[in-house]
């Protein structure tokens, strides 16, 4: 089975075995982190990091982290990626930053990501019998499955919408110029503001906000881990009706103390022969 066969082969077990179906995933992160119980963090790195898949064989801990960036759909298909390095247990093989290397693991990484993210069959679901598939098309595919030009362009390609002449024409074109064209920039900006943002993981998060709550982590902590400013995480918290508990200590006066009767006179009793002298 050569890498492509693997890659489709793999996401289609995925979906199949997440109860995904065929059609588009939401909102990624979460995807992954609710199917698998990986952590996924967004980081606010270099701009020629993409993503890195990490285990800690100690402790079996598997964690995916992406960067930050303008580019939504790069950044997911940076996620998929990263996931299939994940299903195929071959991290320890990957560099950080290099995933973009040729190689037969890599090439399967990417047929895994493309395979996930935009799936024939969801697509043919989506276009039906259309024999016609005009610019438009393609720009409602990527809008529809939030996936670059290029990967829809393959995907027309292997469906049989398009020719291999047009195939390599659209993989050209940048998904803010089909927003632009076809009407949903405001879209395509929301996305791009919502990639760029920090992310923890959410069991990470759930966890200290719980910290929080108990009085032994304080909201800057919260803070911290989201990126954003104190005053923004508290006024979160509040409005969530979240706060600590209260660590006041009551203090009783002595005189309001019962009287205890001790017996001392067991003590006698114990005491060296010397000492009764």
């Amino acid at each position: 089975m050569n890498a492509e066969a693997e890659g489709l082969d793999a996401a289609r077990r995925f979906r199949r075995e997440h109860h995904l179906g065929v059609q588009p995933l939401g909102d990624l992160v979460t995807v992954i982190e609710q199917t698998t119980g990986i952590d996924v963090a967004v980081l606010d790195v270099g701009p020629d990091e993409h993503g890195l898949a990490m285990r800690d064989p100690d402790r079996q801990v598997v964690f995916i982290g992406v960067a930050c960036t303008e580019h939504p759909m790069r950044q997911r298909s940076t996620l998929a990626h990263e996931l299939a390095h994940v299903v195929f247990e071959d991290w320890g093989d990957t560099e950080a930053g290099g995933w973009s290397e040729p190689s037969p693991r890599e090439d399967r990484c990417r047929a895994f990501a493309r395979h996930l993210l935009l799936p024939i069959e969801g697509l043919r679901e989506f276009l039906a019998d259309r024999r016609d598939v005009p610019l438009a098309s393609l720009s409602a595919v990527v809008q529809r499955f939030l996936v670059s030009p290029a990967i829809a362009a393959i995907a027309l390609e292997e469906a049989g919408y398009i020719d291999r002449a047009s195939s390599e024409q659209w993989r050209k074109v940048y998904t803010p110029q089909l927003a632009a064209r076809f009407g949903w920039t405001d879209q395509y900006r929301a996305l791009a503001a919502e990639s760029g943002k920090r992310r923890a993981p959410q069991r990470l998060l759930a966890r200290a906000i719980n910290g929080y709550a108990l009085g032994v982590l304080s909201a800057q902590a919260i803070a911290t881990l989201r990126g954003v400013t104190l005053e923004e995480a508290e006024a979160d918290l509040r409005e969530a009706g979240v706060k600590p508990l209260d660590p006041t200590v009551t203090w009783t006066d002595a005189s309001d103390l019962p009287d205890v009767d001790v017996d001392l006179s067991a003590l006698d009793d114990d005491a060296p022969h010397d000492a009764k002298q």
